[in-house]
């Protein structure tokens, strides 16, 4: 990227939550974190400080897809950012004190997510959807579960999950590609490959959870399953919810809370896995109001199957286009888009293919896709606070089909 100073790279891996067997919920999340706390040649201070000293960023994620490990610094520094980057996923020694220091980090996160109610209500939303399935799973675990993990629990699931052919090095900004890739061979070249991993196929049930809780307001989410990666109705699916609730002009903000005044917060999101994806939107509101918001939510569901306008249409695709060019004036983004792309299709497509694909979703093909969705009555729900105000999934789902 001509013109930047510095520069992301980082290893991308093919494991997240859902490659998690039921007794290991949390294991890779878990991992995650035990990266970083020391390997064959460096304690986790040693590990800070190489990236640290030198200006930099280190840190590290896990999704129910993937788990990233990365760093951004200087141009100047991405040869040692790789060595770091490659030692804590290739060398962790997994040391039992470090083992139990990092539990209750674990621990104590899970019970911040716990006493956060608009950010665990996705988790619930999650399960909800997916019951009973490792898609569906919280990517943190059950406490009682991550009380238990030891050394065999993480060196067992990196031999079954680390391996060349689940990794991706990706790096964008101020990098030289030739000198990357020499230095991966170095480094890389010697890995066996572990197999392809197994998943289990999503199941959508859309089911309905409450929970009763003394909050001054309702947290309230609704979701339908929405198309995969590979679906040919991803780009209509986005551009609809962007539509429905991706900004301050959507129908959702405009009707519920502009026109209303029924919410502080309302949007809708698109997301999309391997085989699936959901359809998701959210607010919060008061004990007192929150039958109103459901039954004006429903309403615009059904609506834009109806009278999805040109304008609305047009706004979204230039929405969805200008938020992906602007994320990838970051190198950071770059390369998470460079290896999420390379995970799904094998390749990158690039912007001009993804524009046109943006483009191609017509007015008639969102209201098709509202339509059946809304048809489809096959939500779910979950519900968090002062609820008995809340109406019951069966209820929204008669209206959305009356």
């Amino acid at each position: 990227m001509p013109g930047l100073a510095s520069a992301t790279i980082g290893i991308w891996v093919t494991a997240g939550g859902r490659h998690e067997r039921p007794e290991q919920n949390g294991i890779a999340h878990f991992l995650e974190h035990m990266a970083f706390k020391g390997t064959k040649t460096r304690n986790a201070l040693q590990i800070a400080e190489a990236i640290e000293d030198v200006g930099g960023y280190i840190n590290a994620y896990t999704s129910r897809e993937m788990t990233a490990y990365y760093a951004r610094v200087l141009g100047a520094d991405v040869t040692l950012a790789l060595d770091v980057i490659s030692d804590i996923v290739l060398n962790p020694v997994f040391d039992q004190r470090e083992i139990e220091v990092e539990r209750h980090v674990i621990l104590q996160e899970i019970g911040q997510a716990l006493d956060t109610p608009d950010d665990i209500i996705f988790d619930w939303l999650q399960e909800a959807a997916y019951p009973d399935q490792a898609i569906g799973r919280t990517i943190l675990g059950p406490a009682e579960r991550v009380s238990n993990f030891g050394k065999p629990d993480l060196a067992g699931f990196v031999a079954e999950h680390y391996g060349p052919d689940q990794m991706i090095l990706s790096a964008a900004g101020d990098v030289d590609h030739e000198a990357i890739v020499r230095q991966a061979e170095a480094v890389f070249g010697g890995l066996r490959p572990v197999g392809a991993p197994s998943i289990q196929p999503a199941l959508w049930a859309g089911q309905e959870r409450r929970e009763i809780k003394d909050l001054e307001q309702v947290h309230f989410t609704l979701a339908f399953e929405g198309p995969g990666y590979r679906s040919p109705d991803l780009y209509t699916a986005q551009v609809y919810s962007t539509a429905l609730g991706g900004g301050m002009s959507s129908r959702l903000f405009q009707k519920i809370r502009e026109e209303r005044g029924l919410c502080y917060s309302i949007f809708a999101q698109a997301g999309a896995y391997d085989d699936t994806g959901m359809i998701t939107i959210y607010a919060g509101t008061s004990e007192e109001e929150i039958g109103a918001l459901a039954d004006l939510t429903v309403e615009e569901l059904r609506r834009a199957a109806e009278d999805m306008s040109e304008a609305e249409v047009a706004r979204a695709r230039v929405q969805m286009k200008a938020g992906m060019l602007m994320g990838l004036e970051s190198a950071s983004s770059r390369a998470e888009r460079m290896a999420r792309n390379l995970a799904i299709y094998g390749r990158v497509p690039g912007l001009e293919e993804v524009s046109a694909r943006i483009d191609a979703v017509t007015r008639e093909a969102v209201r098709d896709y509202a339509g059946r969705l809304a048809a489809s009555g096959r939500a779910a729900m979950a519900v968090y606070g002062p609820v008995a105000g809340a109406p019951h999934l069966a209820d929204l789902r008669a209206r959305l089909a009356a």
